[in-house]
């Protein structure tokens, strides 16, 4: 029997206002139909775009149909997430998507038609005065003119495109659906069954025993299938490098930065950076040997509380106040839209039968931005709170600033004003707090943070990097050789304080994002961004604020490098990576000074 409530007893004063959406019902069936009938007009276009007027006539006409889109899925979307048993808004949510199929075949031709045009003449629509709001599109357009193939190449590769989704989908069967797990003792003697939902939990249990169990179940588990795993990776990284033949870039890495238009210094950079900074996470690995009283630290001790369960209940109203207090620095331009999406409804805020789980933000352009949550009255609540409304008010200033087209910000951007809202709430306690005990749980917090977001994902990029260049010098990638090169990277990040089990060899078999390659290194970057960014922030004030709010309010309207440099992090050098560094070294020396 389920303690929840049903959505019906919510209180409406935790939910969220999708009238500012749709007044109701009615009103989305008028745009869906009017967006059905809409989308029957780009075709007129077809096999005329060849001047800037009819060009921009049809950039127009695609954003008006794009945007009622947009607020039609996501309003459909939302009432979906808040009840996903319902069955009104499981069929609302199907009709929008496939309305979307629709809408993206109509438009479909637009792209390839203007690639289609001479360099000459595409250089002179990019300088066209009539076509002055849709400059960056074109230059995307035409930066991505030379990977783009004939028309009859280009719908060979879309055929293949079922086939190159096989390897990710064969890896979700195996890790999903036919791995099991053998049952582990607990600490009580009692046979527990392990998932991947429980793996974690059962690293955070402060029983050793139960720890290395866990630990060697799991990775055991995986060596049975090393072979079929092993293989279907490998058909990963054949896959890719397919594509970067075909499209005509120097490697598999290039094509995949080409999409944001990052250089590849800033990848490498990442990686060099992390090394220098190393001895810094061999310290930590020292710290936490120390602190939980042991000889030799394991891989299977990472996850090990280091401060008995600090109990500290927050309410959402608490958290709300606390979260106003941390991001003062940012100033009262910044506070004045939080405390509105605070006030306006713009948070679904407790769980209910049937709500989707975790958290997320989102919205639609001309409308706030829409936090969901399933807060419980803790930190971890607290400081996810305070992450979605970063994404949120990043979303907010962009859509207020820009026109819909350059408003949206692209993914290596996106985590960045999140974790900076994160990094200065955390600042905050950390000042405010007098309680010896509490202050060593936040550092903790602080602390696992750096090493899972910054060092870990690192550590990832650089396998998916060595990986792929040795695929690409002719090597065979034999689950010997995977396990081997993952290894050596362990002992390479963790040092002599860490006794690195030869278990660990394998957990490069269940790492789901490998599936979708050089992803994970946006991880690292965007926590290194926001940590520079809190830095400027709170030692330089209003200068580092003005630049900040910059940011926050250029969405997608250059290339993502251009709008971290021009508000002052220059993510092609080493610096922001090495900043972010000084403040880990800064928790590290705090926390070593707590537990002399």
């Amino acid at each position: 029997m389920s303690t929840l409530p049903k959505r019906s007893a919510v209180e409406q004063n935790n939910t969220w206002e999708l009238k500012d959406l749709f007044a109701n019902q009615q009103a989305w069936d008028a745009s869906y139909n009017e967006v059905k009938e809409s989308k029957k007009k780009p075709s007129e276009y077809e096999g005329k775009l060849n001047s800037p007027q009819s060009i921009k006539e049809v950039f127009v006409l695609e954003d008006d149909i794009s945007l009622k889109l947009e607020r039609l899925y996501v309003y459909a979307h939302l009432h979906h997430d808040e009840d996903t048993t319902n069955p009104t808004y499981q069929a609302l949510l199907q009709k929008a998507k496939k309305l979307s199929v629709e809408v993206s075949e109509a438009l479909s031709f637009i792209t390839p038609e203007i690639l289609s045009l001479p360099e000459k003449e595409l250089d002179a629509l990019i300088d066209s005065p009539e076509l002055a709001d849709y400059k960056f599109t074109l230059q995307e357009i035409k930066r991505e003119k030379a990977h783009v193939l004939s028309k009859t190449e280009e719908a060979l590769l879309a055929q293949v495109g079922n086939l190159s989704q096989a390897p990710q989908n064969i890896f979700g069967m195996i890790n999903n659906a036919d791995m099991k797990f053998p049952n582990i003792e607990d600490e009580n003697g009692k046979e527990v069954p392990l998932t991947h939902g429980s793996y974690i939990q059962y690293l955070e249990n402060p029983n050793r025993d139960v720890r290395r169990r866990a630990f060697k179940a799991v990775y055991e588990t995986y060596a049975k299938q090393k072979n079929t795993i092993a293989a279907t990776f490998s058909a990963n990284v054949n896959k890719n490098m397919f594509y970067s033949r075909v499209r005509k870039y120097p490697s598999v890495l290039e094509m995949y930065l080409s999409g944001d238009n990052i250089p590849k210094e800033v990848y490498t950079n990442l990686i060099d950076t992390i090394h220098e900074s190393l001895p810094l996470l061999q310290r930590y690995m020292n710290l936490r040997k120390k602190l939980l009283g042991l000889n030799e630290l394991h891989m299977y001790d990472l996850f090990a509380p280091l401060v008995e369960e600090y109990k500290w209940d927050i309410t959402y109203d608490e958290a709300k106040q606390t979260i106003l207090e941390g991001l003062k620095p940012l100033g009262e331009e910044y506070l004045q839209v939080l405390r509105q999406g605070f006030q306006n409804r713009w948070i679904d805020v407790y769980e209910n039968e049937g709500k989707r789980t975790g958290a997320y933000s989102w919205g639609a352009y001309g409308t706030h931005p829409y936090v969901l949550l399933n807060h419980k009255d803790n930190l971890n609540s607290m400081f996810t709170l305070a992450h979605e409304m970063g994404h949120a008010l990043h979303s907010y200033f962009s859509d207020e600033a820009l026109k819909y087209r350059d408003a949206q910000y692209t993914i290596f951007l996106a985590e960045v004003a999140s974790t900076t809202n994160e990094a200065l709430l955390m600042d905050y306690l950390l000042k405010k707090s007098t309680d010896p005990k509490q202050k060593l749980y936040l550092l903790t917090y602080y602390a696992d943070q750096f090493r899972t977001t910054i060092f870990r994902q690192t550590m990832f990029a650089e396998f998916e990097k060595i990986v792929h260049e040795r695929a690409e010098a002719g090597e065979a990638l034999t689950p010997q050789e995977l396990s081997s090169i993952y290894y050596d990277l362990n002992v390479k990040y963790h040092g002599n304080e860490m006794n690195v089990d030869q278990d660990i060899e394998m957990e490069w078999a269940r790492i789901p994002h490998f599936y979708n390659s050089f992803y994970v290194y946006k991880y690292a970057t965007g926590f290194s961004a926001a940590t520079s960014f809190s830095k400027k922030i709170l030692d330089e004030g209003k200068p580092a604020v003005d630049r900040y709010l910059g940011f926050l309010k250029s969405g997608g309207s250059d290339f993502s490098i251009n709008i971290l440099s021009r508000a002052g992090v220059d993510m092609s050098s080493p610096q922001p990576i090495r900043e972010a560094m000084s403040v880990f070294e800064d928790v590290i020396k705090q926390m070593e000074e707590l537990t002399k």
